[in-house]
């Protein structure tokens, strides 16, 4: 270990702060690269930069030099937590979830009020679990397993009673 990366070892460990931010300056640049190649979210690699300095600060005495070096140990910490943040609902909801002007422009459609379309007025002629399940897949960004889970519903049943609905639906378009 280099001895001016030892000192600040040392420093940490003993809980100075000031040691802390010292890693943060030399090291948040890198870190947050890493955490936003995972994420490509600017914000949520914020948000898991921030995260992940606390960690850091909190198992500072978890640390072994023999192990890994101070970098890796810290690129560690924050790969975990990026990957841990992809994991979570929120966040594949978030990503999931398109804003409805660009789904219409993807569709052609040049009217800039969704409601135009009527699809989901479509979805009040169907029955109340296929529109629970339609609402919550393809409004809400659900997964099909997501949505089974919150229901408490086996995964065939979801999928069966979206494909109904969708089937329903179609009528009304010239699919």
């Amino acid at each position: 270990m280099h001895p001016e990366e030892a000192h600040i070892v040392q420093q940490l460990q003993a809980g100075d702060s000031q040691a802390l931010k010292r890693l943060y300056a030399d090291y948040s640049g890198a870190l947050f690269i890493a955490i936003n190649r995972v994420l490509q979210d600017e914000a949520a690699s914020e948000d898991v930069l921030q995260e992940a300095f606390v960690k850091i600060w909190n198992n500072r005495s978890k640390y072994d030099a023999a192990k890994a070096s101070l970098y890796t140990w810290m690129m560690n910490i924050c790969r975990n937590l990026a990957i841990d943040k992809t994991r979570s609902k929120h966040f594949k909801r978030r990503n999931n979830i398109q804003a409805p002007e660009d789904v219409v422009h993807q569709m052609g459609i040049t009217h800039t009020d969704t409601d135009h379309i009527g699809v989901q007025t479509l979805t009040e002629q169907l029955a109340p679990e296929q529109k629970e399940l339609i609402d919550l897949v393809y409004f809400g960004g659900y997964t099909q397993k997501e949505a089974a889970e919150q229901l408490n519903l086996p995964l065939g049943t979801v999928k069966t009673r979206i494909r109904k609905g969708i089937q329903i639906m179609r009528k009304y378009f010239d699919l």
